[in-house]
């Protein structure tokens, strides 16, 4: 069994519940503008910011593009002409208080930490990320924070790892294991990094592209089982997908 010294978590959806996080600022944000907030509107959204991401991730966008115009987009498709930055604005304050963890991401963070360096990428807005981390419990139990807006890169890019192991002491890509739910941030960054890659993938979703990670899990307790360590007040894991 191979063993790690270095493990890189992402954070959205795989430490913290993103999804649930955004649900809840979105409907505030639309309580606040007096527009019902239903599925289909939440998917509108979605699609328009996922695609904004993606453009991201491809370098083919800046940061401040995305979360400035995402607002602008979506209510010129209801019609409507907004401020975007100022709604940017209103949903980051309540986005930032979303820090719902994923299940038993805290134990298991709390657990590996005594064995392990521990290191959090992510993209994002460092002071969101940042807040959420700290409001988890989380942000202590990490030796360091790499966010995409202090870097100046971002996940896939093999800059934005380049940047991260440069940071990290007594750094071995040989050593080093990346834990993530994406697979054309985390897992595709991970390769291009030379680096092993667990895709974190709770609803078992399709993999239809052609990256294929080293570890496959649905639940963050199988990491025990990767990397060969007790489960430490906890449930005994089931075997993980090796791929």
């Amino acid at each position: 069994m191979k063993k790690y010294k270095t493990l890189l978590f992402d954070v959205d959806n795989t430490l913290l519940d993103f999804d649930e996080a955004e649900k809840s600022a979105l409907s505030l944000l639309f309580e606040e503008q007096r527009i019902t907030f239903t599925p289909q509107l939440e998917e509108q959204y979605k699609k328009i910011n996922q695609g904004l991401w993606k453009s991201f991730e491809e370098g083919k966008m800046e940061r401040d593009e995305v979360v400035n115009t995402r607002f602008t987009l979506l209510f010129k498709e209801l019609g409507q002409a907004v401020d975007g930055v100022l709604l940017e604005k209103k949903y980051r304050s309540y986005l930032d208080e979303g820090h719902q963890l994923i299940e038993g991401a805290l134990e298991l963070i709390h657990n590996l930490q005594q064995q392990y360096d521990l290191y959090i990428v992510t993209n994002g807005i460092s002071k969101t990320q940042q807040k959420r981390l700290h409001d988890s419990g989380l942000f202590p139990l990490f030796q360091d924070i790499f966010v995409s807006e202090d870097t100046g890169y971002q996940k896939p890019m093999k800059e934005y790892f380049d940047y991260v192991s440069a940071r990290i002491p007594g750094y071995s890509a040989e050593e080093t294991l990346i834990i993530g739910d994406s697979l054309s941030s985390d897992i595709k960054g991970g390769q291009q990094a030379g680096i092993d890659t667990c895709w974190f993938n709770p609803k078992e979703q399709s993999n239809g592209t052609d990256l294929v990670p080293t570890f496959q899990i649905q639940r963050l307790d199988e990491l025990y089982t990767i990397l060969g360590v007790d489960n430490i007040g906890g449930r005994q894991p089931q075997d993980c997908m090796s791929v």
